[in-house]
């Protein structure tokens, strides 16, 4: 059977999906509401364990929850490369990983594990299918961005409870992902960590097994 998209689309899409890459380095630019609105759109079409939908998101733009929550990286920043010796720990700390100082826009990605919609349909063996519904939001808001000449970096060097203090969101959110996004400073459709020599990517094919 064919596919409804023509075969220069499907192209296109694959070319996205190469130039999707984690971005840290930003220009200050401000993203416009629009844009803006377009991506958070995107994130409303992702798929969702019982149609549960249970993805919050909070627009960071107080200098007050952004310095608290660029003291909450620095903090387990310095845990991290504490964890590494020799050449490794060199590289760590030469490594930029966190768009927080430049990045325009701030947005914090919660899973909501108490709220009832979707009526538990998916879950009850599988509860963390609803973390995986909101990283699934949080990949279309990748390629949306990405798609319209816009990085985003998400930072995972953070402590939630730390967090979730400085954003004042409620106990049953659990924070899925913190996100970066502006301008990038630089083009490029390698893995800034494969650049530097941190690690090296992997064929899907090796990754692919057969019972």
């Amino acid at each position: 059977m064919a596919s409804i998209f023509p075969e220069e689309f499907v192209r296109q899409l694959d070319t996205l999906f190469r130039w999707r890459r984690d971005v840290r380095s930003f220009r200050t630019d401000p993203v416009p509401e629009e844009v803006l609105g377009e991506i958070l759109a995107a994130a409303g079409e992702a798929p969702s364990v019982g149609l549960s939908e249970p993805w919050r998101i909070v627009r960071v733009r107080s200098s007050a929850a952004r310095d608290a929550v660029r003291a909450s990286f620095d903090r387990a920043n310095a845990q991290a490369l504490a964890g590494f010796s020799g050449d490794r720990a060199h590289l760590y700390a030469s490594l930029k990983l966190s768009g927080i100082d430049r990045a325009p826009e701030q947005l914090a990605v919660y899973t909501d594990h108490e709220d009832g919609q979707g009526h538990g349909l998916g879950q009850s063996s599988m509860p963390e299918t609803r973390d995986y519904s909101a990283v699934c939001a949080v990949m279309l808001m990748w390629l949306a961005a990405r798609a319209r000449g816009l990085g985003l970096g998400w930072v995972s060097i953070l402590d939630e409870r730390e967090v979730a203090a400085a954003l004042d969101v409620p106990d049953g959110w659990r924070l899925t992902a913190y996100l970066c996004l502006g301008w990038p400073e630089r083009e490029s459709d390698t893995a800034e960590l494969e650049a530097v020599g941190w690690e090296r990517r992997r064929r899907i094919l090796d990754r692919i097994i057969e019972r």
